[in-house]
């Protein structure tokens, strides 16, 4: 047999190997999903769980209880509308809970309304301020805190103690708006806002 004849041999068996392999990549595999209609989609149902009334436990115990049910996403804030944040869960205790016991996908957002332990509940769940636009909001009682985070961040605000006694305004959050300059109602123009406020439990003189 002449070397030509012995060379081409290999060679075309190389070609039909590659030519079976090229053809079977063309061919789908068979995953079991051969029968579906064209365009159909399989859907995992979301899991559902029953979430309980959380209201008067202490936060840190309510988050437990809530998470061991599958609940993750857990947010709180102040019910008494001074803007607090709760750093130390369980010196807080859950007035208000959104959305209502009952039976709820467990990706549900869970918010919880709070107040210190040694606080009572009040009647109803705080809400933030509106924030300001072309005119000024109405602020007065209205933690010092909150009522910055109402007004445009380049503001020049100032703050004052109402009370006369000239005290030194350190955590805002303790204090509430008595009076404001501009008024409610005011155009706003970038002018500076003032405020004068007495500590939360006093009375505005």
């Amino acid at each position: 047999m002449s070397p030509s004849r012995r060379a081409t041999r290999p060679l075309a068996a190389i070609l039909a190997v590659a030519a079976v392999t090229a053809l079977a990549a063309c061919v789908p595999a068979d995953d079991g999903t051969s029968d579906r209609p064209s365009g159909s989609r399989t859907t995992t149902p979301a899991a559902v769980a029953d979430l309980p009334d959380l209201r008067g436990m202490e936060l840190q115990a309510a988050q437990d209880r809530a998470q061991k049910l599958g609940f993750h996403r857990l947010d709180s804030h102040d019910s008494a509308g001074r803007g607090r944040e709760q750093i130390w869960d369980r010196d807080w205790k859950v007035c208000f809970q959104s959305p209502a016991p009952g039976r709820r996908p467990t990706g549900t957002t869970v918010d919880l309304g709070t107040v210190k332990l040694a606080e009572t509940c009040p009647r109803n769940d705080a809400t933030a301020p509106p924030t300001a636009g072309s005119t000024m909001p109405d602020l007065t009682g209205t933690s010092l805190n909150l009522a910055r985070r109402a007004l445009p961040s380049m503001t020049s605000i100032t703050a004052q103690d109402a009370s006369g006694e000239k005290r030194y305004i350190l955590l805002e959050s303790n204090w509430q708006v008595c009076s404001q300059t501009p008024a409610p109602g005011a155009a706003l123009h970038g002018q500076p806002v003032s405020f004068k406020a007495v500590k939360f439990g006093e009375r505005c003189p």
